[in-house]
């Protein structure tokens, strides 16, 4: 099975944990409207939607049930992410959404991981 996945940190192209989507298709780069704020968690961010959210930029990637559950490991889902389906430019996708609090950690108010400072 073919499976949609957003991502918005790490597994962006450029970012540290880019290599577990070795061999995916890119589908391309958006940017979602909508209520998400992206916290910035030291070496990873974490989205969490909320009346005060904004837009969230990312890549949306095709990937393989063998892949998925890769990017589940290295999530930690159900654990530390959930997962939430979200409309795309590209079809439905996969976002991997935060679950414990986050309080204290710092926003990024731009919702671009890319774009972070610090």
């Amino acid at each position: 099975m073919v499976h949609n996945v957003f991502v918005y940190g790490t597994l962006r192209q450029g970012e540290s944990n880019h290599h577990w989507l070795a061999g995916a298709d890119c589908l391309g780069e958006c940017r979602l409207p909508g209520s998400y704020l992206l916290y910035h968690m030291g070496s990873y961010p974490a989205v969490v939607t909320g009346p005060d959210g904004g837009a969230l930029m990312g890549e949306v990637y095709q990937v393989d049930d063998s892949t998925l559950a890769l990017l589940d490991e290295l999530e930690e889902y159900p654990r530390l992410y959930g997962r939430i389906l979200i409309a795309t430019p590209f079809g439905e996708a996969w976002l991997y959404h935060y679950a414990p609090p986050v309080d204290g950690a710092p926003l990024i108010p731009c919702g671009d991981w890319c774009q972070r400072s610090g």
